[in-house]
């Protein structure tokens, strides 16, 4: 089941470097006391970063909104936050009645 503490998901858009270990770098920073990553999709069309379509759930706290920003921050990598993207409310939320 669901964890009560796991609060909204966030959608982010990243550009991920094609190198070695950025997925890795990426990943180091999802485990306990932390967040959770809900959504990972990946699409490489052979540049030199691969386009991914991240979910991200994290408490509802100013704690977690400031470990979240610092995460982004301390990524590096380009992003886009698309959690108010109308198409993701009409298509991915998972509150959507479709």
């Amino acid at each position: 089941g669901r964890s009560k503490r796991v609060g909204a998901e966030r959608i982010f858009r990243f550009e991920f470097p094609e190198a070695p270990g950025a997925l890795r770098k990426f990943l180091s920073h999802f485990g306990p006391g932390f967040f959770n990553c809900s959504l990972f999709h990946y699409r490489n069309y052979g540049h030199d970063f691969g386009r991914v379509l991240v979910g991200i759930q994290a408490e509802q706290t100013p704690e977690a909104d400031v470990k979240v920003q610092a995460f982004l921050d301390d990524l590096g990598y380009r992003y886009v936050e698309e959690t108010d993207n109308e198409t993701y409310h009409q298509f991915l939320r998972s509150d959507n009645p479709i």
